[in-house]
């Protein structure tokens, strides 16, 4: 089982442990299929899985990815409850609950929560079929990342399919607020993110990171971007059920105006990078990559997902394409 406090990862693929150092994960990831591109749909080659502690519900998950055929999409199962309710898709009229997490639900009353650090990895690792198997109410909350969950996704290997990957092309601009807060995604010839977050601490402060998004850059500049959260709020959010997996295993975790954890961050402006994860894995449960340009002004989980609401409730706003490279970036004749 894959154990997220370990300082080299361990899996297990077909029954088989393996234990891969960064070199060979590089290797590895070069030879996956293209993330936030036209092509064919991709699955996994074979299983995979992992255990942890989920961060909010604090306990113990197993978790198993599957492969999945053609136009399957993210498809979870809730493996401790019966099999009639025990289904849930990973798409965005699912989504039931934003508050710290994205939580999806099915009308059986199951639930899913933070499924966005899981769906981020499967975006930049271009895996677009999945069958995401657990026992408890939400993934392993591994390191606080993604870059676990890219790890589990390399060592099962990812194949394509006898189909084409369709994208959701953004034609119009569409954009939802909140106050001063808000998201927007924009008409742009690629898949791309600005993001910015302005917090009371001096810890955090306003940050803003702008990247265009593929597989190879958001392994390297979002996906080791762990969650974060403040010292004394902990007692209060154990109280409303969350946060009860919580350490600095899982998490950066500030007090009295300084980061807590022994190691410190991982990238000087972490906190606004992993916003930008967020919004990777909650723009993903649209039905698949985007193509456009995501902005983000201290947006969360909930303005991500009226976002994609907004997009969905305006036909003119967007189209499901599977057109090529060149199709894609030619330009459009004035009619």
């Amino acid at each position: 089982m894959v154990d997220g406090l370990a300082l080299q990862q361990r899996t297990f693929v077909d029954n088989e442990a393996f234990i891969a150092s960064d070199d060979s994960m590089q290797s590895f990831y070069s030879q996956t299929a293209p993330a936030f591109m036209p092509g064919q749909q991709t699955t996994l080659r074979q299983q995979v899985r992992c255990s942890g502690i989920g961060l909010h519900c604090g306990q113990l998950v197993n978790l198993t990815l599957k492969p999945a055929q053609p136009n399957t999409g993210l498809r979870f199962m809730r493996t401790d409850l019966d099999e009639a309710s025990a289904w849930i898709d990973g798409t965005w009229d699912s989504v039931s609950e934003t508050t710290l997490c994205t939580t999806i639900s099915n009308s059986a009353g199951a639930h899913v929560a933070t499924i966005e650090h899981l769906m981020a990895a499967l975006a930049a690792m271009g895996v677009d079929n999945v069958i995401i198997e657990l026992d408890a109410p939400e993934p392993p909350a591994m390191d606080g990342s993604a870059e676990p969950f890219m790890f589990l996704i390399e060592c099962a290997g990812v194949v394509s399919l006898p189909a084409r990957r369709a994208l959701l092309r953004i034609l119009k601009p569409v954009r939802v607020t909140e106050g001063e807060k808000f998201a927007a995604l924009i008409p742009d010839n690629g898949c791309s993110m600005d993001v910015a977050i302005d917090f009371e601490s001096p810890v955090i402060g306003q940050q803003r990171i702008a990247v265009n998004l593929s597989g190879i850059r958001f392994k390297s500049e979002l996906s080791r971007a762990r969650t974060f959260g403040f010292a004394h709020e902990v007692a209060y959010l154990q109280s409303k059920g969350l946060a009860r997996g919580g350490s600095l295993d899982n998490a950066v975790v500030i007090q009295d105006d300084a980061v807590i954890n022994p190691g410190g961050l991982r990238y000087a402006d972490e906190f606004v990078r992993h916003k930008a994860l967020d919004a990777v894995g909650d723009l993903f449960i649209a039905g698949g990559p985007f193509w456009g340009r995501y902005v983000g002004n201290q947006a969360g989980h909930k303005l991500n997902n009226l976002l994609v609401r907004a997009v969905m409730d305006d036909p003119s706003a967007y189209e499901w394409t599977t057109a090529n490279l060149t199709t894609l970036l030619a330009p459009k004749l004035a009619t």
